[in-house]
């Protein structure tokens, strides 16, 4: 990396004129009107022509392995019934590369994306072992909550599915950890993933992978995988070992830099898709008498209490998984009575009278728009009445809450430009837009997704992307977004590096 790199003829969004740019030791030093900066004989110049330079783009919630290993699963994102998804099954099993001289333990055939929610049919394991003979079969739902397995998988990840061939939440997640330990992912797909990343302009992600990530992310920056600024977190099985290693929130985990220590992950409910969000209403259709009949409290209260409270004392933030309603409330209670900020994941469904106690407490919104667009129509059936209080982000960023947008990737494509389009125009695929007062402005969302940054100033560390247009022009929204959606992106760097180059 040079010592000084000279950015010239740079747009700067809603200001007019050119501008130079001088960025030394991974520092922006000066903004000049182009042709002011000073000759500097030892920069390397680089021509924006007329390009837009933003700061850099943050996905706050990814599960990176998942999303790398996603590259490799049968895709069944397009599925809208169990026929459909046995269907791709049939036909990935009698593909000609698929046989072969079969090995004694084949691997599984695993598919991720499938949405049950509104499926016509109902899933049946005696119907995927038909189709899928002894070949095991692991279909993963897309919310990552709830898998499908035939009875080969069921053995060899040692689930116990019902009669549908479904496990869901805590019984589910180990079964899927197994699954992901057995998967090989080597130093090239992690590498490919993060370039993909960076060229959409992304400079850093919130890692919320259940594994070791303190050990494995300084290991895979020193491989070579360096193209992001990755924050860890750790799960409640992992805290204690976390603890003893001392690393606080913020803290450096690698000679770099690159990797540094984020907040203790727990999830306390369920998703909107399974129904297992917990709610404080029933799901329609449910018996009120049924144990999850308003979803379910996938770890006790007193339980999260007790992993937040020592994550405080330890020096580590807190970010809790929340979707139902009922989760949220009890999730705002328990920061509340340990004094503790911290960070709600997806809030996706709230009362109107929790809605204010985000900024109250100091606690910020990490929200993921393209969940709302994936889930309109599953929200609409199951929280029928209520969706003017799902996924409100207006009226959340009007009460004074802080808010940070990802993507849940694979859950959603980790591709910042669809996260804040979703929040800006809350459509797509040429769709109506769906509860327009929720949308926020071009600004709110790429606040949210730069870490509260719009513009680039002098003294900002040099995490930049430059972009072919202005992303808070209007004109960019007159075809749905699609314009902002799929955002050129000419480069990207993290700490005056380039990690993509394309200029």
């Amino acid at each position: 990396m040079p010592e000084i790199l000279l950015l010239t003829d740079a747009s700067l969004p809603q200001r007019q004129g050119r501008f130079d740019v001088t960025v030394e030791d991974g520092v922006v030093r000066s903004i000049l009107p182009a042709g002011d900066a000073p000759a500097l004989t030892r920069a390397e110049i680089r021509d924006l022509s007329g390009r837009f330079l933003i700061p850099g783009l943050w996905d706050n919630h990814v599960h990176f392995s998942q999303w790398t290993i996603q590259r490799q699963r049968l895709d069944l994102s397009s599925t809208g019934s169990a026929a459909e998804v046995l269907q791709l099954v049939r036909s990935a099993l009698t593909a000609p590369d698929a046989g072969g001289s079969a090995p004694s333990a084949p691997a599984p055939l695993v598919g991720y994306g499938f949405r049950d929610g509104l499926w016509p049919d109902e899933p049946s394991v005696a119907e995927l072992d038909a189709t899928s003979g002894g070949h095991p079969v692991v279909l993963i739902s897309g919310d990552l909550h709830c898998g499908w397995l035939n009875t080969a998988a069921s053995q060899l990840l040692q689930a116990q599915p019902d009669d549908s061939g479904l496990v869901r939440e805590g019984a589910w997640f180990p079964a899927m950890e197994r699954l992901q330990d057995s998967t090989v992912l080597t130093t090239a797909d992690y590498r490919a993933a993060a370039e993909a990343a960076a060229r959409r302009g992304v400079v850093g992600v919130v890692e919320f992978e259940n594994t070791d990530n303190i050990t494995a992310w300084p290991q895979r920056v020193a491989e070579g995988v360096d193209q992001l600024r990755v924050e860890v977190s750790v799960w409640p099985d992992k805290l204690q070992d976390a603890l003893a290693r001392g690393a606080t929130s913020g803290d450096p985990l690698d000679p770099s830099g690159l990797v540094t220590m984020g907040p203790l992950k727990v999830i306390v409910d369920g998703s909107l898709n399974t129904r297992t969000a917990w709610c404080w209403d029933p799901y329609p259709g449910m018996d009120p008498a049924h144990p999850h009949a308003c979803g379910m409290e996938a770890v006790p209260i007193s339980e999260l209490e007790s992993y937040m409270r020592a994550a405080r004392d330890g020096g580590l933030a807190a970010a809790i998984h929340a979707i139902g309603d009922r989760a949220n409330t009890a999730v705002l209670d328990t920061f509340e009575s340990l004094g503790m900020a911290g960070v709600i994941e997806h809030a996706q469904l709230l009362r109107e009278s929790d809605i204010p106690r985000f900024a109250q407490l100091g606690l910020t919104a990490s929200v993921q728009p393209e969940h709302a667009m994936d889930d309109r129509d599953v929200a609409d059936r199951f929280w029928e009445g209520r969706t003017d209080r799902a996924f409100a982000l207006k009226t959340l960023e009007e009460s004074g809450a802080q808010l940070r947008l990802g993507s849940d990737a694979p859950v959603a494509p980790l591709d910042p430009w669809g996260s804040l389009t979703a929040a800006v125009t809350r459509s797509r695929d040429g769709r109506e837009s769906w509860h327009p007062e929720q949308r926020i402005s071009a600004a709110s969302a790429l606040a949210a997704s730069t870490r509260g940054r719009v513009e680039v100033e002098a003294g900002d560390v040099a995490d930049l992307a430059v972009v072919d247009a202005d992303p808070l022009d209007p004109a960019l929204l007159t075809d749905g977004g699609a314009q902002l959606r799929t955002m050129p992106v000419a480069a990207t760097l993290v700490g005056g590096r380039f990690t993509f180059d394309a200029l």
